[in-house]
């Protein structure tokens, strides 16, 4: 496994969790140019004041280890960026107290900068600067990288709903940087919630959650395959989005234990919406490592293997290795995926009974059993 940090301005970085990819790093140029623009914006305007700044999708806490001295606040969505930013402060010996907040938290107010990696979600892109616009002072401005490959001028309309002053760095190194200023502070909450209908049912979610505006198609094959828990079955869906699979496991079965996990919290506070909460448990968390040996007796998931714009296979295969631990010794896995991924050869490394559900010209359901 391939597990060396990389280094920048002498810090150390590593991504998290850590992959065998050695093309992939912990930041991109858009990061570095976030730092040169607010390099430029102090050299105008002063130090910036410890307290006063907000990192928002800092992926692997390249920015919030540079600025640590100015006690950012920090709002993550992702479990797993908790961690990298608190791995990555401690190994460059800073503290791990940090002040995290979620995409759905009041910040803290009069804030004078807003650091943000543009997320590939553009709906999570305008939660992210309705959130940075309520907390600014009027004089505060949000810096917004992004590669320019992944530019869409849908970027120039969103930050328009929201800030007055809209413009563009020229690139460099390949990244721009939005430059936004006089927050349009808007006295309305706004809920930021899709409402998707399926089947006989609607199901909410936030912006941001994987497949925005309509249950994505492996999630619906696998839907129609699903099996049958038996009453008092414990039932984990892993990566559980916005919660539909666990929602019709419970129409099928009202009487068995459910638990939802995905690393993403608004996935997570979506699913809370979507299912009733009796016999049923959320977790906010990236790994299995919360639940005991053998605990579940099925395990469904329509596993992840992007992590913004990188597809990184380390992720589910990592997840695999898990759900065998986690399985009881009759229980069974029952996953969608993508054809190209060629799963079914990884999984035999941890299960010794395999089969194939269902397959179509896009995706392959599968049953593991220990």
């Amino acid at each position: 496994m391939h597990s060396k940090a990389h280094t920048f301005d002498n810090l150390q970085f590593l991504r998290h969790p850590i992959s065998d990819n050695k093309t992939l790093r912990a930041w991109n140029a858009a990061d570095e140019h976030l730092l040169k623009v607010l390099h430029s914006w102090q050299e105008t305007n002063g130090r910036l004041q410890a307290g006063k700044l907000t990192i928002v999708n800092d992926r692997f806490g390249f920015l919030s280890t540079n600025l640590a001295s100015r006690q950012p606040n920090i709002v993550r969505n992702l479990q797993s960026q908790q961690q990298a930013i608190t791995n990555n402060l401690y190994l460059n010996g800073f503290s791990r107290e940090v002040n995290f907040k979620s995409p759905l938290d009041v910040l803290l107010p009069q804030q004078q900068i807003g650091l943000i990696n543009i997320p590939k979600s553009l709906d999570l892109f305008q939660l992210y600067l309705y959130q940075l616009s309520v907390c600014l002072d009027s004089e505060g401005t949000v810096y917004a990288g992004f590669m320019t490959r992944n530019f869409s001028p849908q970027l120039l309309k969103i930050a328009a709903k929201y800030f007055r002053e809209v413009q563009q760095t020229k690139a460099w190194k390949k990244s721009r940087v939005l430059v936004l200023k006089k927050p349009i502070q808007s006295t309305l909450t706004l809920d930021f919630i899709h409402k998707i209908n399926f089947g006989k049912e609607q199901y909410q979610q936030y912006y941001g959650v994987f497949s925005a505006k309509h249950i994505d198609y492996a999630t619906q094959f696998l839907i129609q395959h699903l099996a049958t828990p038996a009453a008092g079955d414990c039932v984990l869906d892993l990566a559980s989005g916005n919660g539909i699979l666990a929602a019709c496991i419970r129409n099928i079965q009202e009487n068995c234990q459910i638990h939802l996990i995905d690393d993403s919290f608004l996935a997570v506070a979506s699913s809370q919406k979507n299912i009733a909460t009796h016999n049923s448990y959320f977790h906010h968390h990236s790994n299995l490592s919360i639940f005991k040996d053998a605990m579940f007796d099925w395990i469904i998931s329509n596993p992840p293997f992007h992590f913004e714009y990188d597809i990184d296979i380390n992720i589910p295969l990592k997840l695999f290795r898990e759900v065998h631990r986690c399985l009881s010794a009759n229980g069974q896995f029952m996953l969608v995926y993508n054809r190209h991924l060629n799963y079914q050869n990884h999984l035999k490394e941890y299960f010794s009974r395999l089969s194939i559900v269902a397959q179509n010209d896009k995706f392959i359901i599968l049953l593991c059993g220990r």
